[in-house]
Parts: C-alpha cells; structure tokens; sequence
C-alpha cells in the first residue's frame, strides 16, 4: 500500500472520531479504503488517544501533588 493510503485512512478515522464526516469523502473513503486498513488506523488512532488521557492525567496528578 502506498504511504498516501496509510494517510488517507487515518485521516478518515481521525474525522470519524469527531463525528465530522462529510458523505462524499464517506463515499470517497468506502471506495478506496479496505476494511482493514480503517480497523488498523482505529486501533491505532484509540490507542493514541488513550495515552494522550493517560499522560495527561499523569501530568495533571503530579502537578497536584
């Protein structure tokens, strides 16, 4: 797969998890997207956001202290 692929997909996943979608770049997406390219970039994408929380929440707790 093509490093724009690798981009596109994230990029789609990132807009997804705001809900900001349009449905031609949906449609766009769909066409040019495999299932698991979107599934990779999801779990990728969560697990980003995951320790984006997590550090913050570190930092914040020894900030308190």
């Amino acid at each position: 797969m093509a490093e724009g692929g690798h981009i596109k997909a994230a990029l789609a996943v990132f807009w997804s998890f705001f809900g900001v979608r349009k449905r031609r770049d949906y449609d766009a997406d769909a066409k040019s997207l495999t299932p698991a390219q979107v599934v990779i970039a999801g779990l990728v994408g969560a697990g980003v956001f995951v320790l984006t929380i997590l550090l913050l929440v570190y930092g914040v707790m020894q900030f308190v202290k």
